[in-house]
């Protein structure tokens, strides 16, 4: 795998790529550009009593320099595969660990009905366990609760006075998205998602650093900022192109607190056969409290939908 030395050379190998002509470099296997006919067109002979020294000249300048040229691309090989196995390890490095997270979130969702909604959510977590939702309607009146383990969604509706009883697939059909609780959890706390070694395309520029991964069910392109290496855009394209599904992820206005650097705005937008938009503006949060996680369903609510 290696860079081309050769601009030109590097131009038109990337024409014939999909992605963008001028920002990624290819790490794939590639042939040398032999320089043998160059520096013989260079040696010709002046006259005939000269050939065989300038051929001899010619055959030894060659040698020189296809040795250079393989030093030189190994070289740009060296580097591509140490900077990539580098920003991957620094994605890693911001991977957030923790117990237990609670957070109050400004929601705005836009359906595929196109209309918006605008609400506020508390959220509280214990990592692996358990994801608690409270959703207050207007004059912070609470609307619904929910509570998702890695096997079941639970949803009161205290406006209707109804409780629903769900496995976890619920969600997937909800959002037309396939993931797990796990990737649910990393979601909500910000983690890179369907994050994997398989990187094949890298590049750095002004905007940050892109990197383009493959993994078992999507292609994942992600772009870092250049200062701190954190996120700052996700696009999943589904491998499946008969479902010709798109997930794209925002990141921003990260905060720190203690060692952790957390992404307060995000944007998803998941596109397949409709469109729907959230935003999330995270007010407060709060990591490794202590934390109650309260469902109690009232006895005169109507049960829905059994497990």
């Amino acid at each position: 795998m290696v860079i081309p030395a050769n601009c030109n050379y590097m131009k038109r190998l990337c024409s014939k790529k999909i992605f963008d002509k001028s920002k990624f470099f290819i790490l794939s296997t590639l042939a040398s550009v032999p320089t043998l006919i160059f520096f013989s067109i260079l040696c010709l002979p002046a006259c005939r009593s000269a050939k065989k020294i300038q051929t001899a000249m010619a055959k030894k300048d060659t040698v020189v320099q296809q040795v250079n040229s393989s030093a030189t691309e190994a070289d740009l090989k060296a580097d591509s595969i140490r900077f990539i196995r580098d920003a991957y390890n620094r994605v890693l490095n911001h991977h957030i660990n923790y117990n237990t997270f609670s957070a109050k979130v400004k929601v705005n969702y836009e359906g595929a009905d196109g209309k918006d909604y605008e609400f506020n959510a508390f959220l509280r977590m214990e990592k692996d366990r358990v994801i608690w939702i409270s959703i207050n309607a207007l004059l912070g009146i609470e609307a619904f609760r929910a509570i998702i383990t890695p096997d079941s969604v639970k949803v009161i509706n205290k406006l209707e006075k109804t409780v629903q009883f769900r496995s976890v697939n619920y969600l997937k059909e909800i959002a037309n998205f396939s993931f797990d609780f796990q990737t649910l959890q990393d979601l909500i706390i910000g983690n890179a998602v369907y994050l994997d070694s398989n990187i094949l395309f890298y590049s750095k520029n002004e905007n940050g650093i892109s990197l383009m991964i493959v993994s078992q069910f999507f292609r994942n392109y992600i772009l870092l900022n250049g200062n701190d290496y954190t996120l700052k855009h996700s696009k999943l394209d589904d491998l499946d192109v008969l479902r010709a599904r798109t997930c794209d992820f925002t990141f921003g206005d990260y905060e720190k607190k203690d060692t952790i650097l957390f992404s307060t705005y995000r944007k998803i937008s998941v596109v397949e056969k409709s469109k729907f938009d959230i935003q999330l503006v995270f007010k407060q949060f709060n990591f490794n409290e202590p934390l109650s996680f309260p469902f109690t369903i009232p006895k005169n609510y109507k049960r829905q939908k059994a497990l």
